[in-house]
């Protein structure tokens, strides 16, 4: 579940959202609520629900985040955790094997001894919330723009520090921004790094209609999978879990939705939105394009390489057609012309105040001056710093080792984000976790990456000259393939040896990164003096004056961290064709049609004459969620669970600038049907019984 689309036609209602969430607080159902700031009275007055301290401490004590990007709820006493089945796909195709696929057939156990540790997969129950505002802005007061991300980072890294260095094992702590930097708050996590796989769907089941009905109802998914958590070797005791409702959910029923939305643009200026829709919208969803085909190509090999190539496509088909979604919304005429708008009444206001006026300057002059630079190294950036590899393991384990070699032998405060003492035992974790490497789609993804490179930058940048020389993307990628980096004990060893052992190494990647990394490293340095550190600067006088005029009653943007919307059961309207917001057993044969991607799995088949055909299957709600609440549990007033969600309708693609509750709305497979699926399709009755124990 990714971001979501507008179509054309709806600019004047627009305009009303993107004012409110430019300006002040949210209107109808709009917002993703920290537990911190949860508009209780504002909920209490719409529908009735009391939502108080002991809800909400409640219900954040029962839910988890994954390291996968993905919600999920506690659902049982033993550390049973309900999420997406797309969240779990990659750990069902990591424990599969030519001769044993698990995405294909699903996995299922009888007892907890079968349950299976899903690779590199973490899961956090947020413990506190401080605010640690006064820290952070004064270590960053004064600071030019060339030297305000150092600083930053250093004195976020040294909070972490202090808060999780004693409990490193069983603690993930995070420094984190909102409003722009109007405010830093430490999240501190119970941290699980033992997730184990309990049950899994069918892929045919989890994702039937696959693409093609990807941001769209109606739908017909049993998008959920359940994991465990451990700690010791066992199973994690979760006395304060969500009680599992079977009932059907109904028509203008209020629900909450909890998780943690991984990130939106809400805050963005209109010069900023601009630069997106013109140069980095474009550029990605060109080479997204490409790779989509490359991958296509690699699995209609053979069955084995059509197993290994599905969920890479499956994630780039999702993020194409979420990042499409956002570039229609952004090409539609008057939407950046409202976000201007809405910053002309912001400034009005400052320029009404003399000594607000002074504080501030003119931050959206600076963001406007930036986007040449933005615009200008965007690729470089993208290409060599930001997601360098294009998807390639081995090449990520290069580079985390290396840089982690290096970045520890300085003093905490004064290395590369992410690499503090708070955060190696997470870096660690996914370095040295075991899971499969599959060295043909290694040689595809860095072909594919190093001729972009040499496309983009063009064969005479000196980034393109550091990376290929003149050697070929095909001959290079062939050599890079033959590491030894896909053996868990050759990277405990290098972690382990530190930069002594990293230099020591012969391996090609490992040689390949040293030699090149200083490139990178220096691709990172332009663009933190140059855009990211000038955007910064202005973004939090931006915010300054944002508090100053409305306060802080408007929920901040989503920064993957755990939220609660509110809203309720609802359809819609759109150019007079109504939307229920319910589909049903029936409707799923209905819309099967024996072939890919609308083909029933084999079970599916086998149980048709004993579903209930009026069983609510799916159903849409009006709640505010981005990507990364996949999996998040939609509650009712009592508490419970009745749902979760895992996708959005394709109105919503543009959620991530603006909030619209006429036509927006986010998708969840019910709890009624995953009840009813796992007594008779699946016959489940040791994960049934632990459902409906207290």
């Amino acid at each position: 579940m990714s971001l979501w689309i507008r179509h054309a036609g709806r600019v004047a209602a627009l305009g009303v959202m993107l004012l409110l969430s430019t300006a002040g607080p949210g209107l109808a159902d709009e917002g993703m609520w920290t537990f911190d700031n949860f508009p209780s009275a504002m909920v209490k007055a719409k529908y009735g629900i009391a939502i108080d301290q002991a809800w909400l401490a409640k219900v954040q004590a029962a839910t988890a985040r994954l390291s996968v990007g993905c919600s999920t709820a506690v659902v049982s006493s033993q550390g049973l955790i309900l999420t997406n089945y797309h969240c779990a796909a990659d750990c069902a195709q990591d424990l599969s094997s030519p001769n044993k696929d698990y995405v294909k057939e699903g996995f299922q156990v009888s007892t907890v001894v079968e349950e299976r540790r899903c690779p590199g997969m973490e899961a956090d129950i947020l413990v506190s919330i401080g605010d640690v505002t006064a820290q952070v802005q004064s270590a960053i007061g004064g600071k030019s723009a060339h030297e305000l991300v150092a600083a930053r980072d250093g004195i976020e890294a040294q909070i972490e520090k202090a808060a999780c260095a004693a409990k490193q094992a069983t603690l993930n702590c995070e420094v984190v921004s909102f409003y722009g930097g109007e405010q830093y708050k430490l999240y501190v996590y119970r941290k699980f790094t033992d997730v184990r796989l309990v049950f899994a769907p069918e892929s045919d089941a989890g994702l039937f209609g696959g693409d093609p009905d990807n941001f769209n109802f109606p739908r017909y998914d049993l998008d959920v999978s359940f994991l465990r958590l451990y700690a010791d070797g066992r199973p994690v005791a979760t006395p304060d879990h969500l009680k599992w409702n079977a009932s059907p959910p109904t028509d203008k029923e209020p629900v909450l939705v909890v998780g943690d939305p991984g990130s939106t643009s809400r805050l963005l200026t209109a010069d900023q939105l601009e630069t997106l829709r013109a140069v980095i919208l474009p550029q990605t969803l060109l080479r997204l394009s490409e790779l989509r085909g490359r991958l296509i190509s690699f699995g209609e090999r053979g069955a084995d390489e059509q197993r290994i190539a599905d969920q890479a496509l499956m994630g780039i088909e999702n993020d194409f057609k979420e990042l499409y979604g956002e570039f229609q919304a952004l090409s539609e005429p008057g939407f950046i012309e409202i976000r201007r708008a809405a910053a002309a009444a912001l400034r009005s206001q400052v320029a009404a105040n003399p000594g607000l006026a002074a504080r501030i300057g003119d931050p959206w002059l600076q963001i406007a001056k930036v986007q040449a630079a933005r615009a200008d190294q965007t690729a470089a950036y993208n290409l060599i710093e930001a997601v360098p590899g294009e998807g390639s393991d081995l090449y990520a384990y290069a580079r985390r080792l290396v840089r982690a070699a290096q970045e520890r032998a300085k003093p905490d405060g004064q290395r590369l984000a992410g690499y503090g003492d708070a955060r190696l035992p997470e870096l660690e974790r996914q370095v040295l976790d075991p899971r499969p490497v599959y060295p043909a789609l290694e040689r595809i993804e860095l072909e594919f990456w190093l001729a972009k490179i040499r496309e983009t930058l063009g064969p005479d940048a000196p980034q393109t000259q550091a990376f290929l020389g003149k050697v070929s993307p095909e001959d290079l990628a062939a050599r890079l393939t033959t590491s030894t980096l896909g053996d868990p004990a050759v990277r405990r060893a290098l972690w382990e040896g530190g930069l002594p052992a990293v230099m020591a190494s012969r391996d090609p990647l490992i040689l390949y990164v040293l030699a090149t990394d200083p490139v990178a490293r220096a691709v990172r340095t332009s663009w933190e003096d140059k855009v990211a550190g000038p955007t910064a600067a202005a973004a939090e006088k931006i915010a300054e004056a944002r508090f100053a005029v409305y306060g802080a009653s408007a929920y901040p943007d989503a920064t993957f961290t755990p939220r609660v919307s509110f809203g309720e059961v609802e359809g819609w309207t759109w150019r007079d064709h109504t939307t229920l917001p319910f589909t049903t057993f029936a409707g799923l044969w209905n819309r099967a049609t024996g072939s890919p991607p609308f083909a029933l799995a084999p079970s599916w088949l086998a149980a048709r004459g004993r579903l209930k055909d009026g069983t609510i299957f799916d159903f849409t709600t009006d709640n505010d969620i981005a990507g990364g609440n996949s999996g998040s549990p939609v509650i009712d007033a009592k508490g419970e669970i009745i749902g979760a969600a895992f996708d959005g309708n394709i109105l919503s693609l543009g959620g991530s600038f603006a909030f619209d509750d006429d036509v927006n709305r986010s998708v969840a497979v019910s709890t009624a049907a995953v009840t009813e699926a796992l007594d008779i399709v699946y016959h489940d009755e040791p994960l049934l019984a632990e459902l409906r124990a207290p």
